[in-house]
C-alpha cells in the first residue's frame, strides 16, 4: 500500500553558501562556494515522502519568474503531483538564503509567491485533501491558510501533521486541529513563551497538548527525539552518529519520513524511529532535496544500525 499524502506549503529556490564560519556583526568573510537547489519546507517534505514511496500531492504557489517552472519540474522528477501548484502572476518565487558551516546552518527566507497560497486554493483543491491519508503542513505560507487547511483536513477526518517552522505563535483554533506537532527545541520555546535557557520539556509539551494537540514530537538535534501525548509519560529516542555534511534538510526529512510511516500504518513509536533514520541519512549529503534518502537507503541503514546507534542518553 502506497500512502497518500497531501503537502500544503512552500516552494523555494535555495541558494546555499558554504563557509568555514559565520561572520560577526560588521564582518565580511569569503565563502567557499555557492550552490542552487530546489527547496522550501513544503517541497522538501513532499520529496522526502515521495522518495520513500508515498503518492504525494503538493498545494502551493510559485512565481511567474525563471525559478517557478524549475521548482515544479524538480518536484515532477520525484513523481509529485504539482497540478495544485499555481503560478502567481507578477510575483517572484520564494527564495531561501542558506549559510552552512561545518556544524550548523542559518537560513533567511523571502516568501515571495508562497504568500499567495490562500484559503481559496485550499477550497479549490479540497479533493486532494479528501483523498489523502495524511495532510502535512508548515509555516512558510500564511498562517490563515495553514489554519484553514487544518480545519478542512479535520472535516475529512484526516491526520494532520504540523511542522511549526519558521517558529511563530500559533492560535488555539489551529492547535485543536493538529494531531501531531513537530517543533524543534527552539520552536518549542517560542510556542510556549519560554524564555528560560533551562527547558522543562515535559511541562512545555503539556502546555501544547492541553490546547488539543494529540501528540508533540520535539526534535533535539543529534541527541534524538522526545515525544508524548497528554497525561502520558514523555519518552525519548536517541539520535544516530553519522558523518554530517549538511543539516539543511534534516527537519524536513524527519517530517516527510514520519508522514510516510504513519500513512503506512506503522505503530507510532516505530514511525518516529523510522523518521529519525530518514533525518540522519539526509545530513550525510549536501542540499535539502538532494539529500533526501530513498526507502532502499533506509533499509541499508537498518542493516548497520548497531554500529551507528548513538548510545548516549538524552540529557533533559
Amino acid at each position: 500500500m502506497r500512502p497518500k499524502i497531501t503537502v500544503i506549503g512552500s516552494l523555494n529556490m535555495d541558494l546555499v553558501v558554504k563557509t568555514i564560519k559565520f561572520p560577526d556583526d560588521g564582518e565580511t568573510i569569503l565563502g567557499e562556494n555557492v550552490e542552487y537547489f530546489s527547496g522550501g519546507k513544503g517541497a522538501n517534505q513532499a520529496v522526502a515522502a515521495s522518495r520513500l514511496g508515498a503518492d504525494v500531492s503538493m498545494i502551493g504557489a510559485v512565481g511567474d519568474d525563471v525559478y517557478g517552472n524549475k521548482l515544479k519540474e524538480s518536484l515532477n522528477k520525484d513523481k509529485i503531483d504539482t497540478s495544485s501548484v499555481k503560478s502567481a502572476s507578477g510575483e517572484t518565487s520564494g527564495l531561501a538564503f542558506i549559510f552552512v558551516s561545518k556544524t550548523e546552518n542559518r537560513i533567511v527566507v523571502v516568501p515571495g509567491a508562497n504568500f499567495n497560497c490562500t484559503k481559496d486554493d485550499i477550497d479549490l483543491h479540497q479533493d486532494k485533501i479528501r483523498d489523502s491519508d495524511i495532510v502535512l503542513l508548515q509555516m512558510e505560507i500564511p498562517l490563515e491558510t495553514v489554519s484553514y487547511a487544518a480545519s478542512i483536513a479535520k472535516k475529512f477526518n484526516k491526520t494532520v501533521i504540523l511542522n511549526p517552522a519558521p517558529a511563530q505563535k500559533l492560535p488555539d483554533d489551529l492547535l485543536k486541529n493538529v494531531d501531531i506537532l513537530t517543533p524543534n527545541e527552539t520552536e518549542l520555546q517560542l510556542l510556549t513563551n519560554n524564555e528560560s535557557k533551562n527547558i522543562d520539556f515535559n511541562d512545555q509539551m503539556d502546555l501544547l497538548l492541553r490546547k488539543g494537540v494529540k501528540y508533540v514530537i520535539t526534535t533535539v538535534g543529534a541527541k534524538g527525539v522526545l515525544y508524548k501525548s497528554y497525561q502520558q509519560e514523555m519518552r525519548a529516542l536517541p539520535g544516530f552518529d553519522v558523518p554530517v555534511v549538511d543539516t539543511t534538510g534534516a527537519g524536513d526529512s524527519f517530517n516527510g519520513g514520519l508522514a510516510y510511516a504513519l500513512g503506512k500504518g506503522v505503530e507510532f513509536t516505530e514511525a518516529i524511529l523510522f523518521a529519525n533514520k530518514v533525518a540522519a541519512l539526509s545530513v550525510c549529503k549536501a542540499g535539502g532535496q538532494p539529500g533526501m534518502p530513498t526507502l532502499d537507503e533506509v533499509k541499508e541503514f537498518d542493516s548497520k544500525l548497531e554500529k551507528l546507534l548513538n548510545k548516549e542518553d538524552i540529557k533533559l
